[in-house]
């Protein structure tokens, strides 16, 4: 892997006319807010810019307010310019359908903070000392002298505020560019209820399903312990993917458990794995072993088959 920097980024992205951004599927503030603050900041160079994400999910309601979202096209209507630039995925894989467009490419870039991102791109700007993508994105905006106003300071925010848990594990670096975006005029108490404190009613019948079949092994991860929960497709009903998201920031509480795990029915026998960890147990790996990837405190993978076989290949990998 090339690793690239900020300036090798923004010399390629300075002489392009149409650049794509492809987000990850199942789309987060980290990648949603990245790839509209760097489509807002090349947008008014004159760049024709599109941005998108694959799956046929929509856009989550918390972000269709930020700026710059009229920039999202669907999946299938992406033109695939001559420069794509791929934000927060940590492998191709995350792309989807979309890796396609990325691949063929002239010019494609990875941005990510994902430390166990290997590289797919013809450059890569990969940094896992960075708490969020965003931050990196602010980096190539600012060697290409863009103007960070509220609009763009609010994409990167949602970004850093969704992946530092409301800065609670934040770097010092991190906090320093929030006091920076907040002084463009972001309003910040507004955006942590809309990103991290807003859920539908339904929201909160399905939390308490979910959480009345949660499992927790004292035994786990060399006595560390592992909490888990099982969300299946037919119990979501008008719960959103990104409510659904969620639901691991709440299981991850138990002070008993070094691990929380939630598993995802994302389609009939289609499961999509988030773990999170407090500080005694590396979940990288753990995640790498099931095909998946992330940090050492956040990660996840797919799998697939009945809930039951899903759930013990898990456990049986602690």
């Amino acid at each position: 892997m090339r690793a690239s920097t900020p300036q090798d980024v923004a010399e390629v992205l300075g002489d392009a006319t149409a650049v794509t951004i492809l987000c990850h599927v199942r789309p987060d503030p980290d990648t949603i807010g990245s790839g509209l603050a760097l489509a807002l900041g090349l947008s008014r160079r004159g760049v024709d810019v599109e941005v998108s994400f694959p799956g046929s999910e929509k856009l989550p309601r918390s972000l269709t307010a930020l700026a710059g979202a009229d920039l999202v096209v669907p999946a299938g209507e992406v033109v695939g310019h001559p420069v794509v630039v791929s934000v927060d995925a940590a492998t191709l894989g995350r792309l989807g359908d979309l890796g396609a467009v990325f691949e063929r490419a002239e010019h494609n870039i990875v941005i990510d903070h994902h430390v166990s991102n290997s590289g797919f791109g013809e450059l890569n700007l990969i940094d896992p000392a960075a708490d969020c993508t965003s931050i990196l994105i602010l980096a190539v905006l600012d060697e290409l002298g863009a103007e960070i106003d509220a609009d763009i300071a609010t994409c990167v925010y949602a970004g850093l505020i969704t992946d530092t848990g409301s800065f609670k594990w934040a770097r010092p670096e991190s906090l320093r560019v929030g006091a920076r975006l907040l002084d463009t005029g972001v309003d910040g108490a507004a955006w942590s209820r809309v990103l991290l404190d807003s859920h539908p009613v339904s929201w909160l019948s399905l939390v308490s399903k979910v959480l009345g079949g949660a499992r927790f092994d004292a035994n786990a991860c060399d006595g560390h312990g592992v909490i888990y929960a099982v969300v299946e497709h037919d119990m979501m009903g008008p719960v959103g993917w990104a409510d659904v998201e969620s639901i691991i920031d709440v299981l991850r509480v138990a002070e008993e458990a070094e691990v929380a795990a939630v598993f995802k029915e994302t389609a009939p026998s289609k499961w999509a794995v988030s773990l999170r960890a407090k500080d005694k147990v590396d979940l990288v790996p753990l995640a790498g072993a099931h095909g998946g990837g992330g940090h050492r405190r956040a990660a996840g993978y797919s799998d697939s088959g009945v809930v039951g076989d899903v759930v013990d290949r898990f456990l049986r990998s602690l």
